[in-house]
């Protein structure tokens, strides 16, 4: 069964086309600027070797340079790619939160409305935090009844809400990882997965939501919290 797997997924050359497929789509002009970053990053590093009399140096150190410019705007090319494809998408806010790096534990979809609201169930080094997808009008009473229900199981622990959206007060889909990583670090290793512990008897208000929500999207991984 393992090798049937193995075999079925892509290889890893095949998976720089796809993303590539996927950038193109997102924005035409987003491959040529990933050859033109590797390109323009090998000019200049040989004009300065050129004039510093070290060619065969410089060369050597413009293609490494280059190849590294061009996988970094790559990766953020791909990465806004996949924001626009999941935004709108029903669970959209859960896939980018399991793609975080670090020890963090995801639940998604702890509290559905019959609006398709949901809320997410996030435990890391700040503590709980709640992260909300839809209108801020609905999703703020979710929030507040799923922190008076966390609270009751996770005694003295910081609990933060997060509505994730494009209205007002709420955090953009594409900022939402990196506005987790900026809480502060309220606890240690031992203590979240203390937490962790407790939040496991914690039971969903209701069931998942009937939309389709990503499945086996793969978001580039975010920096680890330090």
């Amino acid at each position: 069964m393992a090798k049937s797997e193995d075999q079925e997924k892509p290889g890893r050359i095949k998976q720089l086309r796809m993303i590539a497929q996927i950038i193109k789509q997102a924005n035409p002009k987003g491959m040529p600027i990933v050859f033109l970053s590797a390109v323009g990053t090998l000019a200049v590093i040989v004009v300065i070797g050129l004039v510093t009399d070290y060619l065969w140096y410089s060369l050597f150190i413009g293609v490494l340079a280059a190849v590294t410019v061009g996988l970094v705007v790559f990766g953020q090319l791909a990465q806004k790619a996949q924001y626009s494809i999941l935004h709108g998408q029903t669970g959209a806010a859960a896939a980018v939160l399991q793609g975080m790096r670090g020890n963090w534990q995801v639940t998604p979809a702890i509290a559905v409305n019959r609006d398709q609201d949901l809320v997410h169930l996030v435990v890391g080094y700040p503590g709980v935090v709640l992260v909300s997808e839809g209108p801020g009008n609905r999703v703020a009473k979710m929030l507040a009844a799923e922190k008076k229900r966390v609270a009751r199981v996770v005694l003295g622990i910081e609990i933060y809400d997060v509505q994730c959206g494009d209205g007002e007060g709420q955090v953009p889909l594409g900022k939402l990882q990196r506005h987790l990583m900026k809480l502060p670090r309220n606890l240690k290793k031992p203590a979240v997965n203390e937490v962790k512990d407790r939040l496991r008897s914690l039971p969903r208000n209701m069931p998942l939501p009937k939309g389709p929500m990503p499945k086996g999207a793969r978001m580039p991984r975010g920096p680890k919290m330090r």
